[in-house]
């Protein structure tokens, strides 16, 4: 508008112009040269951003990134509101994708949050692509994990879930190998008949197989249901 067009604004509109609100994107409107009008489109910042980025940092995320197309003023002021270590505005979708190619080129593992068309070349360049699931149906179908919109408390959650889904993994194949490495070696003495030793490995997958099937998520289901309670709340 002013750079191209060389428009100008009006006498007297000047301290207005330069004092609008951070916080909307802006339309600039122009009639013979001179700025008219200023549309101020607003796209509110979800009520739990800043405490679902607050726990993802508590939870291990070192660097929590927003790209965004916006303008910097807009950008600036959304950034400061919700907590990110980084934030980018004015970003094409090529120059999002590039930006996760580096970090993961620098070693970094990369988890991307998008919901948008533009955001499904980023989401097939993360480790990990998340969607929204009222984002656009591409996205959906790139991303490998789709959440619902309501509430991005679920990213924390997945968190959550992924730490003890490892930890019983682990946990497994431990117990896996110690039992069936004390097997074979009390089979090779021979203080057990390979029958005895059998059962006893059948026994110990059936054992393992059930305590698998324990509830993986109790605390994580209890921190979720906080949550949960926390928006009904504000709702209320």
């Amino acid at each position: 508008m002013f750079e191209d067009e060389n428009c100008t604004v009006l006498d007297g509109y000047e301290d207005k112009f330069e004092n609008l609100p951070l916080e909307y994107s802006h339309l600039y409107m122009a009639v013979d040269g001179l700025l008219a009008a200023v549309i101020c489109i607003e796209d509110p910042v979800r009520e739990e951003a800043a405490e679902v980025i607050a726990q993802l940092r508590s939870c291990g995320f070192k660097k929590i990134v927003m790209m965004t197309g916006d303008s910097e003023r807009t950008a600036a002021a959304i950034a400061e509101k919700i907590g990110v270590d980084e934030y980018y505005s004015e970003v094409l979708p090529e120059e999002k994708a590039s930006f996760v190619q580096n970090e993961r080129s620098s070693g970094s593992t990369v988890v991307m949050v998008g919901d948008g068309i533009n955001d499904s070349p980023t989401l097939s360049a993360a480790n990990v692509g998340i969607a929204i699931s009222e984002g656009a149906e591409l996205a959906r179908e790139i991303a490998d994990i789709t959440v619902a919109a309501d509430n991005l408390g679920q990213l924390v959650f997945l968190r959550k879930m992924s730490r003890e889904m490892m930890k019983r993994i682990n946990k497994n194949y431990r117990a896996i190998l110690s039992i069936n490495g004390t097997l074979i070696l009390l089979g090779v003495a021979g203080i057990i008949p390979p029958t005895i030793s059998a059962l006893l490995h059948n026994t110990s997958t059936i054992a393992i197989s059930l305590g698998s099937m324990r509830n993986l998520l109790c605390e994580t289901s209890e921190d979720q249901d906080k949550n949960t309670s926390i928006e009904q709340n504000r709702i209320d």
